[in-house]
């Protein structure tokens, strides 16, 4: 367990028995992995995960696309209050019907920004975005369809935009919370499966996104996080490659708390001599080098201007009050 995520969830059992923003029954300990848990809601209250505002539309997109809530039952999100993806969705959600908005807060990662684009449903953030292909070969069930959030490797969310140039690009959002990584190696699946068959073929083609020169070997980016990462660079490689929504740029945009110094340590040992963090050394991998970005959630939301978009004066008390982390000197 890392300190980061110990933190979090004596502030999680603290914001669920003080905020205005669950119901009493709400403030209950909950279940979770057979265990009762101060941090996590009960299971038929799992709902108010969300913030209130955006809950039931939240809810409704999830079950339109078909999307799976991560560790969530019933068409709910999880009920871990330091769940990362009910995280990302209390983060990015408010932004999905405000461009302009969306436009201001991504402009200092993308100052080419002109104007956002919708993606879906009218909606300019998109959760759980697989590609409209299966680029990468995965697995597909018997029932011949692909589920966003499970089985397939999911971006946590994505963004689309027209710049100054006229050209159009997205950005496939890997979004972090309190993970932290151990050291196993993840080639060989429960299955029996060797993973390195399935996404080989994509790190052998002359334009693989990864720079190979680099790398003692394929099986080095077997550790998490390496291998998520793996697999988003080679997703916005393949739908770069296809064109996909009309996009001629596609990179992957990674979001994480500064302060969660558990998630930087590298676990791959081979990897260790290109750099200190996780994210310095994808950085290295990564060509060309701006089709991956790391920017921290700290630097991203913390200096949020409410006065420019009242509207988001509601959303943004919530989530200094849960996430107070995100401005500089919270604890």
């Amino acid at each position: 367990m890392g300190e980061f995520l110990e933190r979090e969830k004596l502030r999680q059992a603290r914001f669920k028995a003080s905020s205005p923003c669950f119901s009493e029954a709400a403030r209950a300990d909950g279940v979770y992995k057979g265990r009762s848990r101060p941090f996590c809601l009960p299971i038929e209250y799992a709902e108010e995960n969300l913030f209130p505002e955006l809950r039931q539309a939240a809810l409704a997109y999830f079950a339109s696309q078909g999307i799976k809530w991560h560790d969530g039952q019933n068409g709910k999100p999880s009920n871990h209050l330091c769940d990362s993806q009910v995280c990302c969705v209390n983060f990015l959600f408010a932004f999905s019907d405000k461009p302009d908005a969306l436009a201001k807060l991504l402009r200092p990662v993308f100052p080419a920004i002109r104007v956002m684009l919708p993606i879906e449903s009218g909606q300019y953030v998109a959760f759980e975005w697989i590609g409209e292909e299966n680029y990468l070969g995965e697995k597909i069930s018997r029932n011949g369809k692909r589920t966003r959030g499970a089985n397939f490797t999911s971006a946590d969310a994505m963004v689309m935009f027209e710049r100054i140039d006229g050209k159009r690009q997205i950005a496939l959002i890997e979004w972090k919370y309190t993970e932290s990584y151990g050291g196993a190696s993840l080639k060989i699946a429960k299955s029996g499966t060797d993973r390195t068959s399935i996404y080989r073929p994509l790190f052998r083609r002359d334009d693989c996104p990864i720079n190979r020169d680099l790398l003692p070997d394929f099986e080095v980016l077997f550790y998490e996080p390496f291998y998520q990462l793996m697999r988003q660079q080679f997703l916005a490689h393949e739908m770069e490659r296809a064109k996909e929504l009309g996009a001629e740029t596609v990179c992957v945009l990674h979001i994480a708390p500064a302060r969660n110094a558990d998630f930087h340590r590298v676990t791959s040992p081979a990897l260790a001599p290109l750099g200190e963090t996780v994210t310095d050394i994808w950085k290295k991998l990564v060509r060309p080098c701006d089709r991956f970005i790391s920017v921290s959630t700290e630097q991203l939301f913390g200096g949020w201007s409410v006065e420019e978009f009242p509207e988001t004066q509601g959303w943004w008390e919530y989530i200094t009050t849960r996430y107070a982390w995100i401005q500089q000197g919270a604890g």
